[in-house]
Protein backbone atom coordinates (compact mmCIF):
# COMPACT_ATOMS: atom_id res chain seq x y z
CA UNK A 1 0.00 0.00 0.00
CA UNK A 2 1.32 3.45 -0.96
CA UNK A 3 0.24 6.19 1.45
CA UNK A 4 0.34 9.97 1.23
CA UNK A 5 0.24 12.03 4.44
CA UNK A 6 -0.83 15.64 3.95
CA UNK A 7 0.51 18.21 6.42
CA UNK A 8 3.62 19.61 8.07
CA UNK A 9 3.32 19.14 11.83
CA UNK A 10 3.96 16.78 14.70
CA UNK A 11 0.70 14.93 14.13
CA UNK A 12 1.74 14.18 10.55
CA UNK A 13 5.22 13.05 11.66
CA UNK A 14 3.69 10.67 14.21
CA UNK A 15 1.28 9.32 11.56
CA UNK A 16 4.12 8.85 9.07
CA UNK A 17 6.17 6.93 11.63
CA UNK A 18 3.26 4.65 12.48
CA UNK A 19 2.51 4.03 8.79
CA UNK A 20 6.18 3.30 8.04
CA UNK A 21 6.11 0.57 10.70
CA UNK A 22 3.06 -1.10 9.16
CA UNK A 23 4.21 -4.15 7.17
CA UNK A 24 1.30 -3.63 4.81
CA UNK A 25 2.56 -0.17 3.81
CA UNK A 26 5.21 -0.27 1.07
CA UNK A 27 5.79 3.48 0.67
CA UNK A 28 5.07 6.60 2.71
CA UNK A 29 4.93 9.99 0.99
CA UNK A 30 4.21 13.39 2.52
CA UNK A 31 3.11 16.78 1.21
CA UNK A 32 4.91 18.93 2.08
CA UNK A 33 6.15 17.32 5.32
CA UNK A 34 9.06 18.51 7.47
CA UNK A 35 12.66 17.36 8.11
CA UNK A 36 11.54 14.70 10.58
CA UNK A 37 8.89 13.30 8.26
CA UNK A 38 11.56 13.24 5.55
CA UNK A 39 13.42 10.57 7.53
CA UNK A 40 10.56 8.07 7.03
CA UNK A 41 8.78 9.39 3.91
CA UNK A 42 9.41 10.87 0.48
CA UNK A 43 8.60 14.60 0.60
CA UNK A 44 6.76 16.51 -2.13
CA UNK A 45 6.57 20.32 -2.31
CA UNK A 46 2.80 20.57 -2.63
CA UNK A 47 0.53 23.07 -0.89
CA UNK A 48 -1.64 21.09 1.58
CA UNK A 49 -4.45 23.64 1.08
CA UNK A 50 -4.63 22.99 -2.67
CA UNK A 51 -7.00 20.06 -3.08
CA UNK A 52 -6.47 19.74 -6.83
CA UNK A 53 -2.69 19.65 -6.37
CA UNK A 54 -2.95 17.05 -3.60
CA UNK A 55 -5.20 14.89 -5.77
CA UNK A 56 -2.80 15.24 -8.72
CA UNK A 57 0.15 14.24 -6.56
CA UNK A 58 -1.72 11.24 -5.16
CA UNK A 59 -2.54 10.15 -8.68
CA UNK A 60 1.02 10.62 -9.95
CA UNK A 61 2.59 8.48 -7.21
CA UNK A 62 -0.13 5.82 -7.37
CA UNK A 63 -1.28 6.40 -3.81
CA UNK A 64 -3.69 3.82 -2.43
CA UNK A 65 -4.55 5.95 0.59
CA UNK A 66 -4.35 9.68 1.35
CA UNK A 67 -4.39 10.79 5.00
CA UNK A 68 -5.17 14.49 5.45
CA UNK A 69 -3.81 15.53 8.83
CA UNK A 70 -4.50 19.20 9.70
CA UNK A 71 -7.86 20.83 10.29
CA UNK A 72 -7.40 23.77 7.89
CA UNK A 73 -7.15 21.62 4.72
CA UNK A 74 -10.00 19.41 5.91
CA UNK A 75 -12.29 22.35 6.61
CA UNK A 76 -11.30 23.79 3.21
CA UNK A 77 -12.45 20.54 1.58
CA UNK A 78 -9.12 19.09 0.41
CA UNK A 79 -10.43 15.54 0.92
CA UNK A 80 -13.18 16.06 -1.66
CA UNK A 81 -11.08 16.29 -4.87
CA UNK A 82 -8.98 13.35 -3.68
CA UNK A 83 -12.10 11.19 -3.46
CA UNK A 84 -13.35 12.57 -6.77
CA UNK A 85 -10.09 11.33 -8.30
CA UNK A 86 -11.02 7.82 -7.18
CA UNK A 87 -8.44 7.60 -4.39
CA UNK A 88 -9.32 6.41 -0.88
CA UNK A 89 -9.02 9.29 1.58
CA UNK A 90 -8.96 9.24 5.36
CA UNK A 91 -10.37 12.60 6.36
CA UNK A 92 -13.86 14.11 6.36
CA UNK A 93 -15.43 15.98 3.47
CA UNK A 94 -15.84 19.74 3.60
CA UNK A 95 -19.43 19.23 4.77
CA UNK A 96 -18.48 16.81 7.56
CA UNK A 97 -15.44 18.88 8.66
CA UNK A 98 -17.86 21.59 9.79
CA UNK A 99 -17.91 19.67 13.07
CA UNK A 100 -14.65 21.49 13.76
CA UNK A 101 -14.93 24.38 11.35
CA UNK A 102 -17.93 25.85 13.16
CA UNK A 103 -18.53 25.55 16.90
CA UNK A 104 -22.14 26.62 16.34
CA UNK A 105 -22.70 23.83 13.79
CA UNK A 106 -21.11 21.33 16.15
CA UNK A 107 -23.36 22.43 19.00
CA UNK A 108 -26.41 22.10 16.78
CA UNK A 109 -25.45 18.55 15.81
CA UNK A 110 -24.96 17.64 19.46
CA UNK A 111 -28.26 19.17 20.46
CA UNK A 112 -30.22 17.28 17.80
CA UNK A 113 -28.35 14.04 18.50
CA UNK A 114 -28.87 14.31 22.25
CA UNK A 115 -25.15 14.34 23.02
CA UNK A 116 -24.28 15.39 26.60
CA UNK A 117 -22.42 18.68 26.40
CA UNK A 118 -22.22 22.13 27.97
CA UNK A 119 -25.11 24.54 27.59
CA UNK A 120 -24.24 27.27 25.10
CA UNK A 121 -25.32 30.37 23.20
CA UNK A 122 -24.06 31.52 19.81
CA UNK A 123 -23.40 35.27 19.81
CA UNK A 124 -22.62 37.85 17.14
CA UNK A 125 -23.01 41.13 19.06
CA UNK A 126 -21.47 42.50 22.28
CA UNK A 127 -24.94 42.63 23.81
CA UNK A 128 -25.55 38.95 23.11
CA UNK A 129 -22.16 38.04 24.56
CA UNK A 130 -22.80 40.06 27.74
CA UNK A 131 -26.19 38.44 28.22
CA UNK A 132 -24.71 34.95 27.73
CA UNK A 133 -21.92 35.61 30.21
CA UNK A 134 -24.48 36.73 32.77
CA UNK A 135 -26.65 33.69 32.11
CA UNK A 136 -23.89 31.12 32.59
CA UNK A 137 -21.81 32.99 35.17
CA UNK A 138 -18.13 32.60 36.00
CA UNK A 139 -15.88 30.89 35.09
CA UNK A 140 -16.61 32.20 31.60
CA UNK A 141 -15.97 30.03 28.52
CA UNK A 142 -15.79 31.91 25.21
CA UNK A 143 -14.93 30.12 21.96
CA UNK A 144 -14.22 31.58 18.55
CA UNK A 145 -16.72 29.93 16.20
CA UNK A 146 -14.05 29.52 13.49
CA UNK A 147 -10.71 27.70 13.41
CA UNK A 148 -8.08 29.24 15.67
CA UNK A 149 -5.24 26.69 15.79
CA UNK A 150 -6.18 25.53 19.26
CA UNK A 151 -5.94 29.05 20.70
CA UNK A 152 -9.45 30.37 20.12
CA UNK A 153 -10.81 29.53 23.57
CA UNK A 154 -10.68 31.67 26.69
CA UNK A 155 -11.66 30.24 30.07
CA UNK A 156 -11.50 32.94 32.71
CA UNK A 157 -13.11 34.38 35.81
CA UNK A 158 -12.39 37.90 34.48
CA UNK A 159 -15.52 39.16 32.70
CA UNK A 160 -13.61 41.92 30.90
CA UNK A 161 -11.15 39.35 29.49
CA UNK A 162 -14.06 37.26 28.25
CA UNK A 163 -15.67 40.27 26.59
CA UNK A 164 -12.36 41.33 25.00
CA UNK A 165 -11.82 37.87 23.51
CA UNK A 166 -15.32 37.87 22.06
CA UNK A 167 -14.78 41.33 20.58
CA UNK A 168 -11.89 39.99 18.54
CA UNK A 169 -14.02 37.28 16.91
CA UNK A 170 -16.71 37.55 14.26
CA UNK A 171 -18.94 35.03 16.03
CA UNK A 172 -18.46 33.21 19.33
CA UNK A 173 -20.02 30.43 21.31
CA UNK A 174 -20.37 31.20 25.02
CA UNK A 175 -20.66 28.06 27.10
CA UNK A 176 -21.41 26.76 30.53
CA UNK A 177 -18.20 25.83 32.37
CA UNK A 178 -17.68 22.09 32.75
CA UNK A 179 -15.90 21.19 35.96
CA UNK A 180 -13.85 18.00 35.93
CA UNK A 181 -10.71 16.49 34.43
CA UNK A 182 -10.44 16.67 30.65
CA UNK A 183 -9.47 13.87 28.31
CA UNK A 184 -9.34 13.21 24.58
CA UNK A 185 -10.77 10.22 22.74
CA UNK A 186 -9.85 9.63 19.10
CA UNK A 187 -12.33 7.56 17.13
CA UNK A 188 -11.55 6.22 13.66
CA UNK A 189 -14.83 6.44 11.70
CA UNK A 190 -16.05 5.09 8.35
CA UNK A 191 -19.27 7.12 8.26
CA UNK A 192 -21.28 4.55 10.19
CA UNK A 193 -18.93 2.62 12.47
CA UNK A 194 -16.42 4.08 14.95
CA UNK A 195 -13.36 2.40 16.47
CA UNK A 196 -11.93 4.12 19.56
CA UNK A 197 -8.22 4.46 20.26
CA UNK A 198 -6.69 4.96 23.71
CA UNK A 199 -7.85 8.02 25.66
CA UNK A 200 -5.14 10.61 26.25
CA UNK A 201 -4.72 13.90 28.10
CA UNK A 202 -3.37 17.09 26.58
CA UNK A 203 -1.85 20.00 28.54
CA UNK A 204 -2.89 23.24 26.85
CA UNK A 205 -1.56 26.14 28.90
CA UNK A 206 1.93 27.43 28.25
CA UNK A 207 3.20 27.43 31.85
CA UNK A 208 3.46 24.87 34.63
CA UNK A 209 0.42 24.43 36.82
CA UNK A 210 -1.98 25.33 34.01
CA UNK A 211 -1.05 29.02 33.95
CA UNK A 212 -0.77 31.42 31.05
CA UNK A 213 -2.51 31.50 27.66
CA UNK A 214 -3.76 28.51 25.72
CA UNK A 215 -1.51 26.88 23.16
CA UNK A 216 -1.92 24.16 20.58
CA UNK A 217 -0.74 21.73 23.27
CA UNK A 218 2.45 21.50 25.35
CA UNK A 219 2.46 17.79 26.08
CA UNK A 220 0.34 14.70 26.55
CA UNK A 221 0.25 11.16 27.85
CA UNK A 222 -1.61 7.87 27.58
CA UNK A 223 -3.18 5.74 28.93
CA UNK A 224 -5.17 7.42 31.72
CA UNK A 225 -5.26 5.13 34.74
CA UNK A 226 -7.59 7.52 36.58
CA UNK A 227 -10.44 7.12 34.08
CA UNK A 228 -13.23 4.90 35.48
CA UNK A 229 -13.87 1.57 33.81
CA UNK A 230 -16.42 1.69 31.02
CA UNK A 231 -15.94 5.37 30.15
CA UNK A 232 -14.88 4.68 26.57
CA UNK A 233 -17.95 2.48 26.02
CA UNK A 234 -20.15 5.20 27.51
CA UNK A 235 -18.69 7.83 25.19
CA UNK A 236 -19.16 5.58 22.18
CA UNK A 237 -22.86 4.93 22.92
CA UNK A 238 -23.83 8.40 24.17
CA UNK A 239 -21.65 10.58 21.95
CA UNK A 240 -20.04 8.94 18.94
CA UNK A 241 -22.83 6.69 17.68
CA UNK A 242 -25.58 9.36 17.80
CA UNK A 243 -23.23 11.92 16.22
CA UNK A 244 -22.37 9.60 13.32
CA UNK A 245 -26.06 8.87 12.84
CA UNK A 246 -26.93 12.59 12.81
CA UNK A 247 -24.18 13.36 10.30
CA UNK A 248 -25.54 10.57 8.09
CA UNK A 249 -28.99 12.12 8.37
CA UNK A 250 -27.54 15.44 7.19
CA UNK A 251 -25.98 13.74 4.14
CA UNK A 252 -22.51 14.49 5.51
CA UNK A 253 -21.21 11.11 6.70
CA UNK A 254 -18.11 11.49 8.84
CA UNK A 255 -15.15 9.52 7.49
CA UNK A 256 -11.93 10.20 9.34
CA UNK A 257 -10.83 10.76 12.92
CA UNK A 258 -13.49 12.19 15.21
CA UNK A 259 -11.64 13.87 18.07
CA UNK A 260 -13.89 14.01 21.10
CA UNK A 261 -12.72 16.39 23.81
CA UNK A 262 -14.48 15.59 27.07
CA UNK A 263 -14.80 16.63 30.69
CA UNK A 264 -15.43 13.94 33.28
CA UNK A 265 -18.07 15.77 35.32
CA UNK A 266 -19.99 14.62 38.39
CA UNK A 267 -22.83 13.63 36.03
CA UNK A 268 -20.57 11.68 33.66
CA UNK A 269 -18.57 12.53 30.53
CA UNK A 270 -19.73 15.60 28.62
CA UNK A 271 -18.37 16.89 25.33
CA UNK A 272 -16.28 20.05 25.35
CA UNK A 273 -15.62 20.03 21.62
CA UNK A 274 -15.38 17.98 18.47
CA UNK A 275 -12.41 18.14 16.13
CA UNK A 276 -12.32 16.57 12.68
CA UNK A 277 -8.80 15.09 12.86
CA UNK A 278 -6.19 13.52 15.12
CA UNK A 279 -5.10 15.84 17.93
CA UNK A 280 -1.60 17.20 18.25
CA UNK A 281 0.26 16.38 20.46
CA UNK A 282 -2.17 13.97 22.19
CA UNK A 283 -2.18 11.59 19.22
CA UNK A 284 1.56 11.11 19.60
CA UNK A 285 1.61 8.91 22.75
CA UNK A 286 -1.44 6.97 21.50
CA UNK A 287 0.30 6.06 18.24
CA UNK A 288 3.48 5.17 20.13
CA UNK A 289 1.53 2.41 21.91
CA UNK A 290 -0.40 1.16 18.86
CA UNK A 291 0.56 -2.43 17.99
CA UNK A 292 -1.94 -3.17 15.22
CA UNK A 293 -1.42 -1.92 11.63
CA UNK A 294 -2.40 1.73 11.23
CA UNK A 295 -2.57 1.60 7.45
CA UNK A 296 -5.08 -1.23 7.40
CA UNK A 297 -7.27 0.58 9.95
CA UNK A 298 -7.31 3.92 8.11
CA UNK A 299 -7.75 2.24 4.73
CA UNK A 300 -10.79 0.30 5.98
CA UNK A 301 -12.30 3.50 7.35
CA UNK A 302 -11.72 5.31 4.06
CA UNK A 303 -13.41 2.42 2.24
CA UNK A 304 -16.41 2.47 4.59
CA UNK A 305 -15.62 -1.01 5.85
CA UNK A 306 -14.25 -0.77 9.40
CA UNK A 307 -16.22 -3.83 10.44
CA UNK A 308 -13.90 -5.90 8.21
CA UNK A 309 -10.78 -5.22 10.30
CA UNK A 310 -10.06 -6.07 13.96
CA UNK A 311 -10.25 -3.38 16.63
CA UNK A 312 -6.94 -1.58 17.23
CA UNK A 313 -4.63 -3.03 19.88
CA UNK A 314 -2.11 -1.34 22.14
CA UNK A 315 0.99 -2.27 24.09
CA UNK A 316 1.10 -2.40 27.85
CA UNK A 317 2.86 0.46 29.58
CA UNK A 318 2.56 4.17 28.84
CA UNK A 319 3.83 6.94 26.59
CA UNK A 320 4.52 10.62 27.31
CA UNK A 321 5.16 13.52 24.92
CA UNK A 322 6.77 16.81 25.98
CA UNK A 323 6.66 19.73 23.53
CA UNK A 324 9.53 22.18 23.16
CA UNK A 325 8.38 25.57 21.89
CA UNK A 326 10.26 28.55 20.50
CA UNK A 327 10.80 31.88 22.21
CA UNK A 328 7.70 34.08 22.25
CA UNK A 329 5.19 31.26 21.81
CA UNK A 330 2.16 31.29 21.86
CA UNK A 331 1.87 35.01 21.06
CA UNK A 332 4.51 34.62 18.35
CA UNK A 333 7.49 32.48 17.50
CA UNK A 334 11.20 32.69 16.85
CA UNK A 335 12.52 31.15 13.65
CA UNK A 336 16.00 30.33 12.42
CA UNK A 337 17.39 29.32 15.82
CA UNK A 338 19.77 26.35 15.52
CA UNK A 339 18.57 23.16 17.22
CA UNK A 340 21.23 20.96 18.81
CA UNK A 341 20.95 17.46 20.24
CA UNK A 342 18.17 15.73 18.31
CA UNK A 343 20.70 13.36 16.72
CA UNK A 344 21.60 12.06 20.19
CA UNK A 345 18.14 10.49 20.48
CA UNK A 346 18.09 8.87 17.04
CA UNK A 347 19.40 5.54 18.35
CA UNK A 348 17.15 5.37 21.41
CA UNK A 349 14.65 2.52 21.35
CA UNK A 350 12.15 4.08 23.74
CA UNK A 351 12.56 7.77 22.89
CA UNK A 352 12.10 9.64 19.63
CA UNK A 353 11.82 13.23 18.41
CA UNK A 354 8.64 14.34 16.68
CA UNK A 355 9.25 17.33 14.40
CA UNK A 356 6.70 20.12 13.99
CA UNK A 357 8.08 23.63 13.43
CA UNK A 358 11.53 22.71 12.11
CA UNK A 359 13.43 23.38 8.89
CA UNK A 360 16.75 22.31 7.40
CA UNK A 361 19.12 25.11 6.32
CA UNK A 362 22.84 25.57 5.71
CA UNK A 363 23.13 26.21 9.44
CA UNK A 364 21.59 22.85 10.19
CA UNK A 365 18.25 22.03 11.80
CA UNK A 366 16.53 25.27 12.86
CA UNK A 367 13.28 26.43 14.42
CA UNK A 368 10.48 27.28 11.97
CA UNK A 369 7.40 27.72 14.14
CA UNK A 370 5.91 28.02 17.60
CA UNK A 371 5.80 24.40 18.67
CA UNK A 372 9.17 23.25 17.38
CA UNK A 373 9.36 19.59 18.28
CA UNK A 374 8.30 17.04 20.86
CA UNK A 375 10.20 14.36 22.71
CA UNK A 376 8.14 11.18 22.94
CA UNK A 377 8.96 8.24 25.18
CA UNK A 378 7.43 4.90 26.06
CA UNK A 379 7.93 3.13 29.38
CA UNK A 380 6.61 0.51 31.72
CA UNK A 381 4.27 3.08 33.28
CA UNK A 382 3.62 6.83 33.15
CA UNK A 383 6.40 7.64 35.61
CA UNK A 384 8.95 5.65 33.61
CA UNK A 385 7.89 7.16 30.29
CA UNK A 386 7.85 10.63 31.80
CA UNK A 387 11.38 10.28 33.15
CA UNK A 388 12.65 9.13 29.76
CA UNK A 389 10.89 11.97 27.95
CA UNK A 390 12.38 14.65 30.19
CA UNK A 391 15.82 13.07 29.96
CA UNK A 392 15.44 13.40 26.19
CA UNK A 393 14.37 17.03 26.50
CA UNK A 394 17.50 17.76 28.54
CA UNK A 395 19.69 16.66 25.62
CA UNK A 396 18.12 19.13 23.13
CA UNK A 397 18.71 22.87 23.08
CA UNK A 398 17.98 25.96 21.01
CA UNK A 399 17.91 29.66 21.96
CA UNK A 400 14.79 30.61 23.90
CA UNK A 401 13.49 27.04 24.16
CA UNK A 402 10.56 26.68 26.53
CA UNK A 403 8.72 23.62 27.80
CA UNK A 404 6.55 22.61 30.70
CA UNK A 405 8.07 20.57 33.47
CA UNK A 406 4.84 19.05 34.79
CA UNK A 407 3.53 17.06 31.82
CA UNK A 408 1.96 13.81 33.07
CA UNK A 409 2.95 14.59 36.66
CA UNK A 410 0.59 12.59 38.88
CA UNK A 411 -1.78 13.48 40.37
CA UNK A 412 -1.41 16.92 38.77
CA UNK A 413 -2.58 15.50 35.46
CA UNK A 414 -6.00 14.86 36.96
CA UNK A 415 -6.30 18.12 38.84
CA UNK A 416 -5.07 20.24 35.95
CA UNK A 417 -7.43 18.59 33.53
CA UNK A 418 -10.20 20.86 34.85
CA UNK A 419 -11.33 23.10 32.00
CA UNK A 420 -10.48 26.28 33.91
CA UNK A 421 -6.84 25.26 34.07
CA UNK A 422 -5.97 23.12 31.10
Amino acid sequence: MRTLVVGTGGREHALAIALSRDPGVSEVHAAPGNPGIGEVATLHDVDPMDGAAVAALATSIGADLVVVGPEAPLVAGVADPVREAGIACFGPSRAAARLEGSKAFSKDVMAVAGVPTAGSRTCTTPEEVAAALDAFGAPYVVKDDALAAGKGVVVTSDRDEALAHAAGCERVVVEEFLDGPEFSLFVVCDGTVGRPLLPAQDFKRIFDGGRGPNTGGMGSYAPLAWLPDGIVETVMTSVVEPTLAEMQRRDAPFVGCLYVGLALTSTGPRVIEFNCRFGDPDTQPVLALLTSPLGALLSAAAAGDLSAVPAPTFADGAAVTVVMASAGYPEGSSTGDVIVGTEMLAAEDDVDVIHAGTARTEAGLVTAGGRVLAVRAVGSDVADARAKAYEGVSSISFPGAQWRRDIAAEPLGVVEGAALLD
